[in-house]
């Protein structure tokens, strides 16, 4: 199945997510995206993938009990 690439402005716009934040999940392995010429595509699936387990890990951010 090929990836279903999309610019980091979509995946902006998608996410919610600054393109320089996209970035850098990027370069962290958070989500699957390569970089044609001077411009970085993402796969829509890794980042809907991403979306879905930081959603499920949201009730468990913010401060720490006790703190």
């Amino acid at each position: 199945m090929a990836e279903d690439w999309i610019t980091t402005h979509e995946a902006a716009e998608i996410s919610g997510y600054h393109p320089v934040h996209l970035r850098r999940l990027i370069r962290a392995g958070k989500v699957t995206g390569q970089r044609w010429g001077r411009d970085w595509q993402i796969s829509r699936s890794s980042l809907l993938d991403y979306l879905k387990k930081a959603e499920d890990l949201g009730e468990k951010r913010g401060p720490k009990p006790g703190s």
